[in-house]
């Protein structure tokens, strides 16, 4: 499979289809569910809370964290049950513009979790603070204007750390994806939407030339890039 797609450069005309306004939305919704399961299996995010959330939270304990383009919220909630078992006080925000995932993401509730519809230059706007703010498969949807303004407002937003975290771009990764989301993934958007994603992401050096001053890139795993801030 992967010797027929072109991995050499970003694919940025691609188009996810759950980003379609008009998508079906009860795929749309299944897709949403499956997310917890699917981004738990690839996302690596346990390894990045103890690495780049923990040491970046105050020493008080308690904390405000802020969950940029949250999704169904899968994050937000495993945030939540992370800090509650490693002893932190944690208020997590969840922020997306989109209202069908907003809505998915508040059927399911968890301590000192709250999600809004919203975007980051709104909580610019409304004088918002965090301790830090994270997102997950966030960068690779943005234009780079987008990507500009998502991550000024991310340092503006976040006090002391930023960290997004998104698919590092490999024939490794689109290959192994392909075969293992079969197994999870049927009657979502989940595995077409993850192998364009897979094929729109950066690799370390991609991503690295196109953040602004003051942010590096990262590798993690597994087939992780991180664009980190603080």
């Amino acid at each position: 499979m992967t010797d027929r797609i072109d991995l050499s450069a970003r694919a940025v005309d691609l188009r996810e289809l759950m980003d379609d306004p008009h998508c079906d939305p009860a795929t749309l919704d299944r897709t949403y569910r499956r997310f917890a399961v699917v981004n738990a299996a690839v996302s690596g995010w346990r390894a990045v809370w103890q690495t780049h959330v923990v040491p970046a939270l105050p020493a008080t304990g308690r904390a405000r964290v802020l969950d940029l383009g949250c999704g169904g919220g899968d994050l937000a909630r495993s945030l939540s049950r992370w800090a509650r078992g490693d002893g932190f006080d944690l208020e997590v925000v969840g922020v997306d513009p989109d209202p069908r995932a907003i809505r998915a993401a508040e059927r399911l509730s968890a301590p000192g979790v709250t999600f809004r519809q919203q975007s980051s230059a709104e909580l610019v706007a409304a004088g918002e603070r965090f301790d830090v703010v994270v997102s997950n498969h966030v960068l690779h949807h943005l234009d780079d204007a987008e990507r500009h303004a998502f991550l000024r407002d991310s340092a503006v937003l976040a006090g002391s750390r930023s960290v997004h975290s998104d698919i590092r771009r490999s024939a490794a990764a689109y290959r192994l994806y392909a075969i293992g989301s079969v197994l999870v993934t049927a009657g979502t958007f989940i595995r077409e939407d993850g192998l364009r994603s897979i094929r729109r992401s950066f690799t370390v050096p991609e991503l690295a030339a196109a953040l602004p001053p003051g942010w590096r890139a990262e590798s993690a795993s597994p087939h992780r890039v991180l664009a980190v801030r603080g």
